[in-house]
């Protein structure tokens, strides 16, 4: 009986010391038996992304040397006048991939972006007819609102007319020059002139200033609105902005809902292609000139145009980058299985 109880408490013991024991892996071995995460990013626009940039620092520290790759005075569409349209043609895109939210232009998209998110590409009817409202709405101002005479104090201390009220003469409808256009008029009711930019780049114009596109000293017979303020990034033209990111929420859309590389390209390059040379006719045939300040639609065409081309661009650069890797990777293998 002893020897039957001793064995019980034997077999107990063992039992008890067996559930005990735990035999684990090596955590660096769990780690190479989970899948690798793969990135969401898309490279080419993370480039792109990386030209914006240096392009930026480019215009900022160089463009008061060179004037040509500075802002464009009114007229014109210089280096330095790429560089916002391309921030928002990124940003445009970043909404369709991860809808990041910012400022007015992005906030309109996302918008658009949260109702149309499930839609196939060819079901994006809303998002169109927002950009074609923008347009319409921008288009309507613009040439249809009435500028009436306005007048403004000379802050300039260096100035002789310092102090002086000066009187600038418009009254006149769907002019785009710089004294009496409707952006200027808008952010005068608006904003105030006194919360204006006081150095617009229209006073380095051939109107203002001898050594036209650099800075210098005013004409003898410069006219008034040369010493005035002006907004260059003002409530329409920020309105207008919003076509730019508009067009690059389409782009990234049809990252998303198109398979193939070709397929993608030949959307891609079309597009880009027609607004391009859509803003180019625009602007030669004075029918609309291109212009930064007013972010007129000639010059949201060719702006995006452009940013359409150089993103597809980087775009075949990365997809030839990978099937190079690719044809490596499989040169590799069969050298390894051949030794």
């Amino acid at each position: 009986m002893a020897d039957i109880k001793a064995a019980a408490a034997a077999d107990e013991e063992q039992d008890h010391h067996h559930h005990r024991v735990i035999v684990t892996e090596p955590l660096e071995e769990q780690e190479k038996k989970q899948p690798p995460h793969k990135s969401k990013r898309v490279s080419s626009l993370d480039v792109f992304r990386g030209l914006t940039v240096a392009l930026m620092i480019l215009v900022d520290d160089a463009g008061g040397e060179w004037p040509m790759i500075g802002h464009a005075p009114w007229n014109g569409c210089n280096l330095a006048d790429f560089v916002m349209p391309f921030f928002l043609f990124i940003v445009g895109m970043s909404i369709a991939l991860a809808f990041k939210r910012i400022a007015l232009a992005y906030f309109v998209v996302a918008l658009i972006e949260i109702s149309t998110k499930t839609a196939q590409a060819k079901d994006l009817l809303p998002g169109r007819l927002v950009g074609a409202c923008v347009l319409i709405v921008y288009l309507a101002l613009i040439y249809g609102v009435y500028v009436p005479d306005w007048h403004f104090t000379v802050d300039n201390i260096d100035s002789a007319d310092y102090g002086k009220i000066l009187t600038v003469n418009c009254g006149v409808r769907g002019k785009l020059d710089p004294p009496c256009n409707t952006v200027g008029y808008i952010d005068r009711e608006v904003l105030g002139i006194n919360h204006m930019y006081a150095h617009p780049a229209w006073k380095r114009s051939k109107a203002c200033t001898k050594h036209s596109p650099y800075e210098g000293p005013f004409r003898n017979d410069a006219p008034s609105w040369c010493l005035a303020p002006f907004e260059p990034e003002g409530i329409l033209s920020s309105i207008s902005a919003i076509l730019s990111t508009i067009i690059g929420v389409h782009y990234g859309h049809v990252l998303i809902h198109m398979q193939s590389h070709a397929s993608r390209l030949r959307h891609w390059v079309a597009m880009g292609l027609a607004l391009l040379m859509l803003g180019i006719t625009l602007h030669f045939t004075n029918a609309i000139p291109l212009n930064k300040q007013l972010y007129t639609f000639s010059y949201v065409c060719v702006t995006s145009g452009a940013a359409a081309l150089v993103f597809s661009a980087f775009y075949v650069l990365r997809a030839l980058w990978n099937m190079e890797d690719q044809r490596l990777t499989a040169l590799e293998s069969s050298g390894g299985a051949r030794i």
